[in-house]
């Protein structure tokens, strides 16, 4: 059984970086052909993709969000991490990671219970 655990701060000041890591279990982040991916949803609204880091260390981002997100990994740990930079309060949200399979994109299979980020000053 997969797991994935999603942690970091829970609050973040508008302008800073938010920084989460989520922590799998029970597989192995570079098993082909999986992905790995970070999904939000802020409140009151529907899911976004956001990027995804392939078993084989490729990434994969979402266009808006492209140019302030970067999603590493440390295979020694079985972790992947999402930095999001110059946030503002409109990246409050439920961050979730999630494994796909066969897809970068969807497919996703096993969820984080989500961790709520706030930002606000």
């Amino acid at each position: 059984q997969v797991q994935l655990q999603e942690s970091g701060p829970g609050l973040v000041k508008p302008s800073q970086t938010l920084s989460l890591t989520c922590t799998v279990s029970g597989g192995s982040i570079t098993t082909s052909y999986y992905y790995w991916s970070w999904i939000r949803q802020p409140p009151g609204k529907g899911l976004e993709w956001m990027g995804a880091i392939a078993y084989d260390g490729r990434t994969y981002y979402s266009p808006s969000l492209k140019s302030h997100t970067s999603i590493s990994r440390d295979t020694s740990k079985n972790q992947f991490s999402l930095q999001l930079s110059s946030v503002t309060p409109e990246d409050t949200a439920v961050y979730y990671c999630a494994r796909l399979q066969g897809s970068p994109y969807y497919g996703m299979d096993y969820w984080g219970k989500g961790t709520l980020v706030t930002v606000s000053s």
